[in-house]
């Protein structure tokens, strides 16, 4: 249906509770940057993170393509979706109450509305249903098997609220039509019946099965795990994709884990449901489980939510079936890993064992301390590559160096391709130190050719266009000048930028721009300028944030200059020195203009006779010769390289 107009009230409430990193860092694997979060933009591909999200100020930024504005803006953006879409959407999760501007809609918008929460309520009266079965005589089987295979404690069931599927194929069905009189439709929607091929009516999707109810972040059951306790496959059924429940975006007990895996600083992904319940019955409350599948974005993202070093261990058997399933587990993250994203570790526990059976036999503190030596995954893929094969043999040695060249070529991080030939050149050497050199050579030279392996070589200058002062680079003056406008952008961008963010210099830099007389040149630099001179109480007021409604007003205009608006960590540092900066940055706007004034007297001087016109030849003289004093004074003012900075 149409969305009605949203009221106000309601889209102001939505952005006060909406919080920005909750909502993006669904989509993007953000890691804690100083007072900020950074990580790979969604609107386009790049190999670093310049993708910055500010909860101080519920903006994001990517100073790489320049996108930016605030939760509503990202997911309009992302998915293509209308304001109001999206508005409604994000008050659904967040439970603001909707008011429309036109009154005649609201009952079917709340309707809509109401879905999720009906789901929820008739989820929620299932999973009483089957804790309640599971004290009855027909649950005794399953009980016995939680307390005698399993030994969990009273607590750890009721925790979990785990529970028992009777074996009847409508006794669920019965239970919610008929005795609570919940909708059959509703019901269906829940995942929790299904209709007969033949004869009309309906069975119940799980029956004589273990139940285990699957919680989303906030504590509400979505779906279920179940257990077959014959021998009936599959072994373990989940529910089916609902409104409510996605097997690739919900991770089991996460609800529960969350606050471990903050608390820890990791989080710890195990394969299955009773890994994980027995590892939270053993104190260690920092692990989900991934429902059975190969994990995916959404899930990894989903869990780094919760931990700043985005360190995560993927715990799998040490047999054949334990690392095929590692692998499997691993699915879309391996690029995250590739390009330092996440610390992911894999653990494989000794002999085989899943963490429940280690636990039989071993102390929570034994598993602690397996995490804590668990290998990163680079170095768990190296020695898989190593391991069996004789490094003495021409065949082995080529295979593996073949197979670890592959695993290097992936790595994005410069430093940490380097730190790994480095270590995989000492593996190669076995033993002989004298052969390392010649091993990370070798390796280098197999990674990338010689011609596509060195990367391009920064141009730095000392803003300066001529004379023994400038950079000897590039041999070509067309390679390395930068034109004015160049010169321009930077400085009167790095002079706004300061001005926006630093209250405490805006009279500085006033003073001094009136004091040499100086206007900024290029016009999206004027155009914000305007802006700022026209905010009532400018010295003092959040400037940032204040003009931030231009975006709305001056679509073109503000797209050049969006960017002055965030700090990068290189900017945060770079406004530090603010004096030094602000010195630099005038001085390049006065330079440019100088340089103009030196090369207009210079040419009139050397179209002039000096025979013919020897005072005018003086005077031309005199002026273009005053300017280069003056130019090399302003190069005095500038001894740090600003192209650094910026």
């Amino acid at each position: 249906m149409q969305i009605p107009r949203l009221h106000p009230d309601t889209i102001e409430e939505v952005k006060q509770r909406a919080d920005i990193v909750d909502v993006i860092s669904e989509y993007v694997v953000l890691r804690k940057r100083g007072k900020d979060f950074v990580g790979l933009c969604p609107f386009h591909d790049e190999k670093s993170p310049s993708f910055t999200v500010s909860q101080t100020k519920q903006m994001y930024y990517c100073f790489g393509c320049q996108a930016g504005g605030n939760a509503i803006k990202f997911l309009m953006d992302l998915g293509k979706r209308s304001f109001a879409e999206v508005t409604l959407d994000l008050a659904r999760r967040y439970q603001v109450p909707v008011q429309t501007l036109e009154p005649e809609q609201r009952q079917e918008l709340q309707r809509q509305i109401s879905l999720r929460e009906q789901l929820y309520e008739v989820l929620a009266s299932t999973a009483h249903f089957y804790q309640h079965a599971l004290r009855q005589s027909q649950g005794q089987k399953a009980l016995q098997y939680l307390k005698s295979d399993r030994l969990l404690q009273e607590e750890t069931i009721q925790q979990f609220g785990l529970g028992y599927a009777p074996a009847g194929w409508e006794t669920l069905y019965r239970y919610l039509v008929d005795s609570k009189h919940y909708p059959v439709q509703l019901v269906e929607k829940a995942g929790l019946i299904k209709p007969r091929k033949e004869g009309g009516g309906y069975y119940d999707v799980f029956r004589d099965r273990l139940m285990i109810p699957i919680r989303d972040v906030q504590g509400r059951v979505i779906g279920f795990g179940g257990r077959t306790l014959s021998d009936e496959q599959p072994k373990y059924l989940n529910s089916p994709e609902t409104e409510l429940f996605s097997k690739g975006k919900t991770l089991f007990a996460l609800d529960l884990a969350k606050a471990g895996i903050s608390q820890l600083d990791r989080a710890v992904v195990v394969e299955g449901y009773f890994d994980a319940i027995a590892l939270h019955a053993a104190g260690i409350n920092n692990v989900v489980a991934s429902l059975g599948t190969a994990l995916s974005l959404d899930q990894v993202r989903l869990v780094l939510r919760y931990t700043d070093s985005k360190q995560l261990v993927l715990n799998f058997d040490a047999d054949a079936a334990g690392t095929n399933a590692a692998e499997r587990a691993i699915g879309e993250i391996a690029e995250l890993a590739y390009m330092g994203e996440v610390q992911l570790k894999i653990l494989n526990i000794p002999d085989g064992k899943d963490a429940d059976e280690y636990l039989h036999s071993h102390t929570p503190e034994d598993y602690r301390q397996l995490l804590t030596n668990a290998p990163l995954w680079l170095n768990w893929q190296i020695d898989r590559i190593i391991k069996g094969r004789d490094l003495k043999q021409p065949t082995d040695f080529q295979q593996a160096t073949q197979q670890i060249v592959k695993l290097l070529k992936n790595i994005v991080n410069n430093d940490t391709r380097n730190y790994y030939i480095s270590y995989c050149a000492e593996i190669l050497s076995l033993g002989d130190s004298r052969l390392i050199p010649l091993r990370v050579e070798n390796l280098l030279t197999q990674i990338a050719p010689a011609n596509s392996y060195s990367q391009p070589v920064p141009i730095k200058r000392k803003w300066e266009s001529g004379g023994s002062s400038q950079t000897s680079v590039a041999k070509s003056q067309s390679t390395v000048v930068a034109s004015d406008r160049g010169l321009l952008e930077r400085a009167e961008g790095l002079l706004l930028r300061i001005y926006l963010h630093c209250p405490e210099q805006r009279q500085v830099i006033l003073d001094t721009l009136e004091e040499r007389d100086l206007q900024f040149s290029l016009s999206h630099h004027r155009f914000l300028w305007l802006q700022i001179v026209e905010v009532p109480g400018g010295m003092e007021v959040d400037l940032v944030s204040t003009l931030q409604d231009k975006y709305l007003e001056f679509t073109d205009e503000m797209r050049l200059i969006s960017h002055l608006f965030h700090l990068n960590e290189k900017s945060q540092k770079e406004i530090l020195r603010t004096p030094q900066v602000v010195q630099a940055a005038i001085a390049c706007m006065e330079r440019v203009l100088r340089e103009k004034r030196y090369r207009h007297f210079l040419e009139l001087w050397q179209e002039t006779d000096p025979e013919a016109e020897p005072e005018q030849w003086q005077s031309y003289y005199q002026a273009f010769y005053n300017e280069k004093l003056r130019l090399q004074e302003l190069d005095r003012q500038r001894q740090f390289s600003i192209t650094d900075l910026l």
